[in-house]
């Protein structure tokens, strides 16, 4: 790859002024090796190969971070979905495997690792049921430990019982942590659609289709890509504004092209995909709203916005899949609300609700990400979230998630601090009208037409 003068002097601009940053290098790694009937044997077995392998991840990054002038906001793992190299032991409780795991990471100076899953859109063995039934105790034990479900996709329906089950443990996670303002639910996402190769918390998997070892890149951008919307008169077109955006998402992903080759050489290990997904962060000009509101939006969560987003996520995956030949992931724009300081200010100004969210994540590459609820919303309420998060993901054919912060004992209005890249997240209103009979229904929403694909 040829980088012109040019392009490294606008590169610099961005870093210096636009917030440019690597959102994270994700190494993949495969556990498939690590299986054991004896708990003890399996959580040395994990530790050891997550060591071994990533034990110059954080060396590396911090290299290159210093040699190309671009920081690297985090570096994180993803391994096998833990549930898949657990079946052949009979211990109840996985909790110890995400010990392991979190042990790993503070070895490796790694921000998060992700993993500690699986897969049941289809149905749940009993290995999965145990994994999901060590959610919260492995979350609230751990620091540094993700965990996801993927509860449904186009091909197979949607567990009706894992959305249930899901939502139950989205709010024990919360119970078990809200001496930190409820932040174990934070660290857990329910997915349709999961992709194998997202190198973003809480969802990062290392699929069973990668190699055994892989470096995965998360570019950001946001701040980027507003100044480069502003320079644009009110009187563009919106097909002037597209056209900017798709120039902008390139410079973006060249940058995370050139990071991903260089990783994965120097490391040794398969380069995996550049996920040139806009991810926001709480400081100020960091943000996908503000990109929204640049384009044209009075304020985010207002008339237009669905439109102007759909403008964008379409945008920026034209302009981005042209800078890399592996572009995958997610790839498109976050819209967590904890994570943009201008979906804080929507919601608290009442611009930006949580039906408005749902709309969003239509043509966002995500789903209803990082938001507060009051401690109080039941069961039956959180399920119903779920499920329609997922009906959108399954019969759209595109993947979509659900991240809730029940916030006990808070009450709408209150505001939880988590600090870092997590921000703050404002306790939104939720519709009570769920009832109490579909949640419990049970069974599986069957696939739909658009799964007959062969």
């Amino acid at each position: 790859m040829d980088i012109t003068p040019q392009e490294v002097a606008e590169t610099l601009s961005m870093v210096s002024e636009q917030n440019l940053d690597l959102r994270t290098i994700t190494m993949g790694i495969s556990l498939a090796g690590c299986a054991d009937e004896d708990m003890g044997r399996m959580c040395d077995k994990v530790y050891d190969r997550i060591t071994r392998t990533a034990e110059h991840l954080v060396e590396t990054a911090d290299d290159l971070q210093s040699e190309y002038g671009i920081p690297i906001a985090n570096k994180r793992v993803s391994v096998t979905p833990i549930a898949q190299i657990a079946a052949g032991c009979p211990d109840e409780d996985l909790s110890p495997l995400a010990h392991a795991m979190d042990r790993a990471a503070e070895t490796l100076g790694i921000d998060f690792m992700g993993g500690f899953s699986a897969l049941v859109q289809k149905g749940m063995g009993a290995t999965d049921r145990k994994l999901i039934a060590s959610v919260p105790e492995a979350l609230a034990t751990t620091e540094r430990v993700c965990s996801s479900l993927n509860i449904a996709s186009t091909r197979a329906g949607i567990n009706m019982d894992a959305v249930l089950l899901s939502a139950e443990t989205i709010l024990e996670c919360a119970r078990r942590t809200v001496d930190i303002d409820c932040y174990g639910a934070a660290k857990f996402v329910v997915f349709a659609n999961m992709v194998e190769d997202s190198p973003f918390m809480a969802g990062a998997v290392h699929g069973t289709g990668e190699a055994d070892a892989v470096i995965n890149v998360g570019v950001s951008g946001p701040g980027v890509m507003a100044a480069a919307l502003s320079e644009l008169p009110e009187s563009a077109s919106l097909m002037d504004v597209a056209e900017k955006i798709k120039q902008t998402a390139f410079k973006i992903t060249r940058a995370g092209e050139l990071m991903s080759r260089e990783a994965s050489r120097r490391l040794g290990v398969e380069k995996g995909i550049v996920d040139l997904s806009l991810a926001p962060t709480p400081a100020a000009g960091d943000s996908v709203a503000q990109i929204l509101e640049t384009i044209g939006v009075g304020e985010c969560g207002g008339p237009g916005t669905t439109c102007a987003l759909a403008l964008l996520n379409d945008a920026v995956k034209k302009g981005g899949v042209m800078a890399s030949s592996s572009v995958g992931g997610l790839s498109g724009a976050f819209i967590p609300v904890s994570e943009d300081a201008g979906m804080i200010r929507a919601a608290v100004d009442g611009a930006l609700s949580l039906e408005k969210l749902e709309a969003m994540t239509c043509v966002c590459s995500v789903g209803l990400d990082m938001i507060a609820v009051p401690g109080d919303t039941s069961v039956e309420t959180i399920a119903g979230i779920i499920a329609d998060e997922m009906a959108i993901g399954v019969i759209n054919t595109k993947t979509t998630a659900v991240r809730l912060i029940p916030a006990i004992g808070r009450k709408e209005g209150d505001m939880l601090e988590f600090g870092g890249l997590f921000g703050s997240a404002p306790v939104m209103p939720v519709n009570q009208f769920a009832g109490s009979v579909f949640a419990h229904r049970g069974g599986r929403f069957p696939a739909p037409l658009n799964s007959l694909k062969n």
